[in-house]
């Protein structure tokens, strides 16, 4: 009779491909928390003429990235990885740099616009491997996020038309 290590993980990826894609997704988590805190900063932040509409939809929106960071991060678990969780993993990982000082409102638009559309790029960058390891969990994860930011970032967009 062989014996069943509990903790041995046979989803049907092997480690090393779980590894890649954990790697990606711990990319895709700490891009996710940069733009989480940039919204709530902007949230905070934000003055201006558009004040309220402004504020409220950032706190919409960082509400809405918020539970989608626990969702990333337990996928990352569920593969058998730690996720990344402290501000210096999220810095060295992270394609999206922090926003310095307290811009103008249409600025943190802008910033929002961009950060979300880098967002999206790093969810869809993951789709060719988690194709190639056969991974749908993963890949349904990515698609829903990418609804999500791609359209946001068209919702803010609209907003900097004049």
């Amino acid at each position: 009779m062989t014996k069943n290590n509990s903790t041995e993980i046979n989803i049907g990826i092997n480690a090393e491909d779980r590894q890649k894609v954990a790697h990606g997704l711990s990319v895709f988590l700490a891009d996710s928390y940069t733009l989480y805190l940039m919204t709530h900063n902007f949230h905070w932040n934000v003055t201006g003429p558009q004040f309220n509409s402004l504020h409220n939809m950032f706190m919409t929106q960082y509400t809405e990235q918020w539970n989608a960071l626990d969702m990333i991060a337990e996928r990352i678990r569920a593969l058998g990885h730690p996720a990344p969780a402290t501000y210096k993993e999220f810095s060295q990982l992270a394609t999206i740099k922090e926003v310095e000082g307290v811009p103008k409102a249409k600025e943190m638009i802008q910033y929002l616009v961009n950060a979300n559309e880098g967002v999206a790029r790093t969810a869809r960058s993951l789709f060719s491997v988690v194709d190639g390891v056969n991974d749908q969990p993963t890949a349904d994860l990515l698609t829903q996020r990418l609804e999500v930011h791609e359209k946001t970032a068209w919702m803010l967009r609209s907003m900097l038309e004049d």
